[in-house]
């Protein structure tokens, strides 16, 4: 038999067109309003804001500087300015509420400087941010085993038990 296969050997399948699947948040938003970008901010730094001292306006920096960080290797660098602007408040009550967050180390601030030698907006590390919402994940775990433990407990009307999973 020789090596070649001739034409009428040879099976053309066709490719199946590999679907784009929708993520959830595309799905809840629409894709119009995901086109613009979304960030991603953990459920555990929403849910524990206040075990990790935030108060309402640091909450809102933060997740204004996560909507800044598109990869984990740069560094977001809004302007306070920028900031005051989204939020809806002054550069000075910004910069007041960055500096309490670094001083509970959430934030590093790093300065910058232009080409020319200005000054520039400052990059921030959220390294401190993301090792105190990391370290509260136990915390989340546990509570959440305890709730599952506490439904498998519950009796419903009629006398039956709650179906665990």
């Amino acid at each position: 038999m020789s090596a070649k296969k001739t034409e009428a050997e040879i099976i053309d399948f066709p490719k199946a067109k590999a679907e784009k699947t929708i993520s959830s948040t595309e799905r809840i938003w629409g894709k119009a309003v995901c086109s613009h970008g979304y960030a991603g901010i953990p459920s555990i730094l929403i849910k524990g804001q206040r075990r990790l001292g935030l108060s309402p306006m640091q909450l809102n920096i933060c997740i204004q500087l996560l909507d800044y960080w598109f990869d984990p290797a740069r560094k977001p660098f809004p302007s306070k300015k920028d900031l005051a602007q989204r939020i809806g408040c002054t550069e000075k009550t910004v910069q007041n509420n960055v500096r309490e967050m670094e001083k509970a180390g959430l934030i590093k601030r790093q300065l910058r400087k232009t080409a020319a030698g200005d000054w520039n907006s400052n990059i921030y590390h959220l390294d401190g941010l993301v090792e105190k919402v990391q370290a509260l994940e136990p915390e989340f775990a546990t509570e959440r085993k305890e709730r599952a433990e506490r439904k498998t407990q519950l009796v419903k009307p009629g006398g039956l038990k709650a179906k665990s999973k």
